[in-house]
């Protein structure tokens, strides 16, 4: 059995998690394949028996039948794995070495749980969907997709923007803004949340589309059905503006034509069977904290 690792890097205070999970693993006999550069920082702090496999590309991980990616970190390192499992169908599990940990729900306490876990393949899976991004010039490479949401938004401190969109090629709206979100069920409890939007269920086949700071006051967040194709104009004063596929980058111009539609396939994140959406929302996002609820 091969575990993938993956991480940004780590503080001093998460050492003692990373070394137990490596145990774990060995302990269990799962071979870990750790990302390079994050092997190459642990080196000088971490006990390892030998020196372990390592991947630096997508393309490096189709040598090993890999059975699992673990995320070390919070939800960005998470949404950084989108770029390393492509349509590979590799799970992800996230343990939570940052702060939220909406989508690496798994906390350092459960090491232990989640190695027995991938090795008794006791995990949840969860099916989550993709956007896809189309657009008349190459963008994001070949990776044109994300977990989380799509946005347009101005650049800098330059005017709000004016971005007219459409459903299936019918008009909906022109949005005066500083930006617009197209979130996934899954991005709807991150950027969008935080502009308005709803908090979407991770099964409901529905994207949202949330404005960042409307001009206008009656213009609210809409939810649509995931089978549309949902197009964009673009134009402002200024002649560039940001285009974001998660937290990946590109600068673009009033020439662009940009669409966003369901990817054709999902991501796989691996859960605890104690956790799940609804005790996420309420011990996470704090929902409905009350002296006067308890729960479980």
């Amino acid at each position: 059995m091969h575990i993938a690792i993956y991480s940004r890097g780590f503080i001093t205070e998460d050492l003692a998690n990373i070394q137990q999970l490596l145990d774990e693993l060995l302990r269990e006999e799962i071979t870990a394949v750790i990302y390079e550069p994050f092997y190459h920082t642990l080196q000088p702090h971490i006990r390892f028996d030998a020196e372990p496999l390592t991947f630096t590309h997508p393309e490096d991980l189709n040598s090993l039948t890999i059975d699992c990616l673990v995320s070390l970190g919070g939800d960005g390192t998470l949404l950084d794995t989108v770029f390393y499992v492509r349509d590979k169908n590799i799970p992800v599990l996230g343990i939570n070495f940052g702060r939220l940990g909406f989508l690496a729900s798994i906390g350092k306490e459960d090491i232990y749980a989640a190695v027995k876990a991938l090795k008794q393949r006791t995990y949840v899976v969860d099916k989550r969907t993709l956007l896809h991004l189309d657009a008349n010039i190459p963008l994001f490479g070949d990776v044109p997709y994300a977990l989380n949401d799509f946005t347009i938004h101005k650049k800098d401190t330059s005017a709000m923007v004016k971005i007219h969109t459409y459903l299936n090629g019918e008009f909906l709206n022109t949005y005066w803004a500083d930006g617009l979100i197209v979130a996934t069920p899954t991005g709807s409890t991150g950027y969008s949340l935080s502009c308005g939007g709803p908090v979407v269920f991770p099964e409901a086949g529905s994207f949202v589309i949330t404005p960042v700071a409307p001009h206008n006051l009656n213009v609210r967040p809409i939810v649509v059905p995931d089978n549309n194709i949902i197009s964009f104009e673009v134009e402002g004063r200024s002649d560039q503006f940001l285009c974001t596929l998660d937290s990946r980058m590109e600068t673009i111009d009033n020439t662009v034509q940009l669409a966003v539609k369901k990817e054709d396939f999902t991501l796989s994140l691996l859960r605890l069977d104690d956790s799940n959406f609804l005790h996420t929302l309420r011990h996470k996002l704090l929902w409905g904290i009350d002296a006067r609820n308890r729960w479980k």
